[in-house]
C-alpha cells in the first residue's frame, strides 16, 4: 500500500513539474513574441499583426509617431482599420497634449516628454486629432487621422497639411481680408451696466440669471455660452462706497452654481464658495447675496463651482465700488496728470482664452471686437481683467499706458508701460491720453493669440482717434 501511495505521489510531482515546464515555456514564447514585436517597431507608422497579417479577420495594431510643437501636430497620420497607438513626443517649448476629438487624451506633456496613447479599435474614416490646451487648437494644433481599409499599408492615400508648398499669396489675402473686416457686427453686447432697484432702506438690489444662451463670438461663430443675463461678460455692477448691496441670483443652468466676489470684501458666508460658505444654488433655485460695500474695489464676479467649465464659457463680469483712484496732479515719467482732468471714457477690457468663448476681448473675437473711439487729446481709463487661464501681455501701439492701480489698489508709484502682463485673476487700471489721430492697434502680444493662417482673430481691437472738431 505504501509503495502505491509513493508511486502516486511521484506521479503527482512529475505532472506538476511538467505543467510548470509547459506553462513556463508558453510564457517564454509569449515574451519572445512581444520582444520581437517591440524590436520591429519603426520610426514612422508600424503595423504589427497577431499572426499572419494576410489572414482575414486577424486584428492589427498600428503604431504612429506623432510630434507636437508650436503649433502643429505632425506625423504619418494614416493607418489601416484596427487598433491604433500614437507614440507622442512634445518637441515644443511649452506643454501640449493630443486627443482623438473628445476621446482618449494624453496628459499635458512638457518639452521632451513622451506618451503612448491607445486609441482603441478604429473603423475606416477620418478622425480629428486636437490639442486641448486652451487656445492651441485655434492656433493650428489640429490634424486629420486617416483610417484606411484593413490590409492597406501605412502611408497609403496620405494627405496632411505639411506635404504641400505654402500658397503665400493666399496667406497674404487671408490676413488682409480678415483685417479689413474690422469692426464686424455680431449679435449681443456684454458689460451692459446693471441698474439696481433701490429698496426702502437704501439697499441697492440687483438681479442676475445664470443661463445658457446662443452667443455670437465672431461673425457666424455662434456658441452655447454660459452667461449672466444672457451676455458675455455679464452685466457690469457699480456701487458707491458704503452702499448696502443685494444680488439675487436665479439659476437656470442644468447644473448647480454659486457666485464668488473676486476682489470684493464680503462676510465669510457671502464669499460664494459652495459648499464651504453656502449650499450650492441648484437648477431652478435662487440665492441672495447681501453685503456692505465697505472698501473701494475694482473687482469682478464669477462662478466658483466648476469654474473650469462655467467661468471660461462666459460666467464672468465686472464689479466696481467707489471712485476710480486716478492720480490727479501727479507727474509720472515726465507726464503731468492735470488736477482738473476730465475722463472721456472708462471701460473694462475683460480677457478670456478658453472654453467656447476662446481668445477674446469682452466676449468677442476679432474682427467683432469693439474699437474705442475718442477725440485727439482725450484721456481715458481702461481696467484690464483676466478671466482666462493664461497670461496676456496687452500692448497698445504708440500711446503710453500709465499704470495707476493693481487689483484695484492705488499704486504708491504709478509707472508707464506700453505692454502690461495681466495674469489670470489680476486687474490693472491704466490711464491713457490719445494725443495723436489715427487708428491704432491694441492687442495681446502673444502672437498666436491674435494671428493664424486664416488671418487675424482673437485678442485684437483698435483705438480710433479722430481729429478735434
Amino acid at each position: 500500500m505504501e509503495d502505491q501511495d509513493d508511486a502516486a505521489a511521484r506521479r503527482d510531482i512529475s505532472m506538476g513539474v511538467l505543467a510548470f515546464a509547459l506553462g513556463f515555456g508558453i510564457f517564454a514564447m509569449v515574451f519572445a513574441v512581444a520582444a520581437l514585436i517591440q524590436s520591429n517597431s519603426a520610426d514612422a507608422a508600424t503595423i504589427v499583426a497577431a499572426g499572419d497579417t494576410d489572414a482575414p479577420g486577424e486584428p492589427t495594431v498600428t503604431e504612429i509617431d506623432v510630434v507636437l510643437s508650436e503649433f502643429s501636430i505632425d506625423g504619418n497620420l494614416t493607418a489601416p482599420a484596427g487598433q491604433v497607438i500614437l507614440n507622442v513626443l512634445n518637441e515644443g517649448r511649452i506643454p501640449h497634449n493630443v486627443a482623438l476629438g473628445n476621446g482618449p487624451t494624453t496628459p499635458d506633456l512638457n518639452q521632451g516628454e513622451t506618451f503612448s496613447l491607445d486609441l482603441g479599435e478604429l473603423a475606416v474614416g477620418t478622425y480629428e486629432l486636437i490639442c486641448h490646451v486652451p487656445g492651441h487648437a485655434e492656433s493650428g494644433m489640429t490634424a486629420r487621422l486617416a483610417i484606411t481599409p484593413a490590409g492597406a499599408a501605412a502611408g497609403d492615400d496620405h494627405d496632411h497639411a505639411t506635404d504641400h508648398e505654402e500658397d503665400w499669396e493666399a496667406l497674404d489675402r487671408a490676413m488682409v481680408e480678415s483685417i479689413m473686416a474690422f469692426p464686424a457686427t455680431t449679435e449681443g453686447v456684454g458689460n451692459v451696466p446693471l441698474e439696481p432697484t433701490i429698496l426702502a432702506d437704501g439697499t441697492k438690489q440687483f438681479e442676475i440669471t445664470a443661463e445658457i444662451v446662443d452667443w455670437e463670438v465672431a461673425p457666424g461663430d455662434v456658441v452655447q455660452a454660459w452667461t449672466y443675463n444672457g451676455m458675455v461678460p455679464g452685466p457690469a455692477i457699480r456701487v458707491d462706497l458704503g452702499d448696502k448691496v443685494e444680488v439675487i441670483v436665479h439659476n437656470e443652468l442644468p447644473m448647480s452654481t454659486d457666485v464668488h466676489w473676486h476682489g470684493i470684501s464680503t462676510p465669510w458666508e457671502m464669499d460664494g464658495v459652495a459648499p464651504i460658505t453656502q449650499d450650492l444654488i441648484g437648477p431652478g433655485e435662487t440665492f441672495t447675496y447681501a453685503f456692505e460695500a465697505e472698501e473701494p474695489a475694482i473687482g469682478m464676479y464669477h462662478a466658483h463651482h466648476h469654474a473650469q467649465m462655467q467661468v471660461v464659457n462666459g460666467m464672468f463680469a465686472t464689479f466696481i465700488i467707489g471712485d476710480t483712484p486716478i492720480p490727479y496732479g501727479e507727474e509720472i515719467s515726465g507726464t503731468l496728470i492735470p488736477e482738473d482732468l476730465e475722463i472721456a471714457d472708462e471701460l473694462p477690457m475683460v480677457l478670456n482664452d478658453a472654453g467656447v468663448i476662446g481668445y477674446s476681448l469682452n466676449g468677442k473675437s476679432f474682427p467683432a471686437t469693439a474699437p474705442l473711439v475718442v477725440e485727439e487729446g482725450d484721456w481715458f481709463v481702461v481696467h484690464y481683467y483676466n478671466e482666462g487661464l493664461q497670461i496676456h501681455p496687452m500692448h497698445l501701439h504708440q500711446f503710453e499706458q500709465i499704470v495707476f492701480a493693481k487689483d484695484g489698489i492705488p499704486l504708491d508709484y504709478p509707472y508707464v508701460a506700453d505692454t502690461i502682463n495681466v495674469a489670470p485673476g489680476e486687474r490693472y487700471s491704466v490711464l491713457v491720453q490719445a494725443d495723436r489721430a489715427g487708428t491704432w492697434v491694441w492687442h495681446c502680444h502673444i502672437l498666436t493669440h491674435v494671428e493664424r493662417e486664416e488671418g487675424m482673430f482673437g485678442m485684437v481691437t483698435a483705438i480710433v482717434v479722430t481729429p478735434p472738431e
